[in-house]
């Protein structure tokens, strides 16, 4: 660390750049307030303990407010004090008592906490916050720190797989690295285990082409979490939109994560990262005072419009970040291509993405943050996937964003999980999963992978405890229950929770293969929950966003290897048949050999009856799309048996140069593949999949 001398200088600077900027003889500071009196730049000693000096930011060109320092070097720590009206009523809540972290901050010299100091209103006074709060919150906050001259990536090229052959999986760095016993052990849990060869061995064997890194950004421990003796576990509550959360900092700090990356780019591996633009740390107006509310609460959040006190609460999360506001926008956007520019990274999962695209009148396709993504030379670039609602009016948006993003898809998830436990009227939405969920995205210029299918995420049960537990057992979260979704769409298959029971253990077995089957063999873009192939359980927790814990830690040593090879299996299926991974929808079209791209039957080969309650089989065979050039793709056949009882199967026709192959069957996972003889008298068990794909033979 730099140590200041106590003698400054500050000049006028310039405005373009946001953040602290060193240029080799000194650092420039630019900031964003459209409604403060004046702002102070705090320097601090090289410990932050001391606060050494104010400087007034001498300048300000339209709502920036700027400021240049002479002889400042990188690792120098600041903070901000911004004057204002302190006037909750009319939104504004300034109070120059509060110590404010830069929103460009890269890193900061310690961990945030909330603690009673950082509240910019005085709760001894009134029941309200109608009255400022005097005590000095520097003390207990981190500063930030001036970063060194920053360079673009120089690590491995990003992969840039296409859609068409991309497997997510969604994990989290301390959840899937912590006790695998092959890291060493002073990298575990950190960043750099990410780029250790156990981790990356194991997503290539099993076939995965994107690790989906669950909030990476410097979050905030509330201090409810911690009076209950629990923390932030998953990191949906953000402090700093460009710097990395610390804890997770091995040996070698923000560089071990560079070169994480850099390593999983070289394995074919891309990097995508679940970002949380959609509100903030400092939550609703109870909350601390940490950056945004004290730089310009009016701006940076959206307030009710009768109510200036009080916050739009869209997210849940009690406040709601103004991304329409163009600075707010900016800083977004500006984040973004940090990532991708600096840190490598290839795209992003957009948690609650319907606030991004809500303008005064409503979500807009078509809104500001969607146009400037769509204009945007690196972002465009990026893989964009949505999760497609918030809390607000209208805010379920699932199939509504722009044509080059992927989305969550959770009807695919609730629509799997029912047709499996058993329940009628299931199957007809089972059958649209497998083609990508078309009456949900198939409009004028989408593709198939629009669809991210998923039966499990790390919010909700994981796989193994879809097919355990009935109801969710929350109580380690403090909230007596209260908290986690109660729609689960889950089964126990015989009894609550453990069993040494074979019976149930073979229908929970048999459950959790067709549930990864329907994903892997579905159109769109299939997403692994981390662990979920190892038969990881959370023990009926559907909300371990406060377990950092062997709750949520991936348990290495008693994995399932049978369910490992069966993951292992589907995924390199999918990978070998090109018409299981298709980017136009099929809609039974003809094609030009005078095949339709697909054809339903029952399982006896006769028409399905779409309109039967209680259908439970169909057969699905698929072709190449009628709309794509025509090439020898192939045909695989797609068998479902959902009832209690073992079914005669006729399989249609793979056409005269072809014939079938069994290529899986979950009742029989083990089963190597095998040229049927006759495919009119084949059977399917119960409660199972079967694949069949065209095999070509000599004439």
């Amino acid at each position: 660390m730099q140590q200041i001398p106590f003698c400054y200088s500050i000049g006028a600077g310039e405005h373009t750049t946001l953040g602290a900027v060193y240029n080799g003889q000194g650092v420039n500071f630019a900031v964003f307030s459209e409604n403060a009196t004046k702002i102070e730049l705090c320097l601090f000693s090289h410990d932050g303990a001391r606060e050494l000096t104010r400087l007034t930011l001498p300048e300000r060109t339209g709502p920036v407010w700027h400021g240049y320092v002479p002889g400042l070097k990188p690792g120098a720590l600041y903070g901000y004090r911004v004057h204002g009206p302190y006037e909750p009523y009319k939104g504004h809540r300034f109070n120059p008592q509060k110590l404010l972290a830069d929103p460009y901050s890269r890193s900061y010299n310690g961990d945030w906490t909330a603690v009673e100091e950082t509240l910019g209103y005085d709760r001894t006074l009134s029941e309200t916050d109608d009255q400022p709060c005097q005590i000095d919150s520097a003390p207990f906050v981190p500063k930030s720190v001036v970063p060194e001259i920053e360079t673009a990536w120089k690590g491995a090229p990003s992969p840039r797989r296409s859609w068409s052959d991309t497997v997510i999986y969604e994990a989290h760095v301390k959840g899937l690295t912590q006790l695998h016993p092959d890291i060493p052990e002073p990298l575990r849990g950190t960043y750099e285990a990410l780029g250790t060869a156990p981790v990356i061995d194991h997503l290539k064997d099993l076939g995965v082409t994107a690790l989906e890194l669950m909030p990476i950004h410097a979050f905030l421990d509330d201090g409810f979490l911690l009076d209950r003796g629990l923390t932030n576990y998953w990191g949906y509550n953000t402090v700093g939109f460009f710097a990395l959360e610390s804890r997770y900092f091995g040996p070698n700090g923000a560089d071990g994560f560079r070169k994480a990356v850099s390593n999983l780019h070289e394995a074919g591996i891309e990097v995508i990262l679940d970002v949380v633009y959609n509100h903030t740390a400092e939550g609703d107006q109870r909350g601390p005072t940490l950056s945004f509310r004290g730089l310009d609460n009016a701006v940076y959040y959206h307030l009710q419009a009768n109510q200036s006190q009080y916050y739009v609460n869209d997210t849940g999360c009690g406040n709601t970040v103004n991304v329409s506001h163009p600075f707010c926008l900016r800083m977004i956007l500006d984040s973004l291509r940090y990532w991708v520019t600096n840190m490598g990274i290839d795209g992003f999962r957009f948690d609650l993405a319907t606030t991004l695209g809500r303008e005064p009148h409503g979500f807009d396709l078509y809104g500001g943050f969607f146009d400037a993504i769509r204009q945007d030379p690196v972002l465009s670039k990026c893989k964009l996937i949505a999760e497609p609602w918030d809390i607000g009016p209208g805010g379920y948006q699932l199939g509504g964003f722009p044509a080059d993003w992927a989305e969550w898809n959770d009807k695919f998830r609730d629509t799997s999980r029912k047709f499996w436990r058993g329940d009628a009227h299931s199957a007809q939405d089972l059958a649209g999963n497998f083609l990508g969920t078309a009456s949900v995205f198939d409009y004028p210029g989408r593709k198939t992978f629009s669809s991210i299918n998923f039966v499990a995420a790390h919010d909700g049960f994981t796989l193994a405890d879809t097919t355990r537990y009935r109801e969710k057992h929350n109580e380690a979260n403090g909230e007596n229950g209260a908290d986690g979704h109660g729609h689960n769409c889950s089964d126990n298959c015989g009894t609550e929770g453990d069993t040494t029971d074979p019976a149930i253990l073979d229908r929970r077995a048999l459950r959790a293969r067709n549930l990864l089957a329907t994903v892997f063999l579905s159109q769109g873009t299939p997403m692994l929950l981390a662990g979920d192939e190892l038969g990881r359980s959370q023990r009926g927790n559907n909300n371990t966003y406060c377990q950092d814990n062997q709750t949520s830690w991936i348990a290495w040593d008693t994995a399932d290897q049978d369910l490992l090879a069966f993951v292992r299996k589907l995924i390199a299926i999918r990978r070998e048949t090109p018409v299981l991974r298709q980017g136009w929808f099929l809609h039974s079209r003809l094609r030009e050999d005078g095949f339709q791209d697909a054809i339903w039957s029952n399982l006896e080969g006769g028409a399905l009856n779409w309109r039967d309650p209680m259908l439970d089989g169909f057969c699905l065979q698929l072709r190449g799309a009628a709309e794509a050039p025509l090439s020898d793709g192939g045909t695989a056949m797609i068998v479902v048996n959902g009832s209690d009882s073992k079914r005669r199967l006729a399989l249609t026709s793979p056409g005269s140069e072809f014939r079938w192959e069994c290529a899986l069957d979950t009742a029989k996972p083990k089963t190597a593949p095998f040229l049927v003889k006759d495919a009119n008298h084949q059977h399917i068990a119960p409660h199972s999949v079967m694949l069949f794909v065209g095999k070509k033979v000599a004439l």
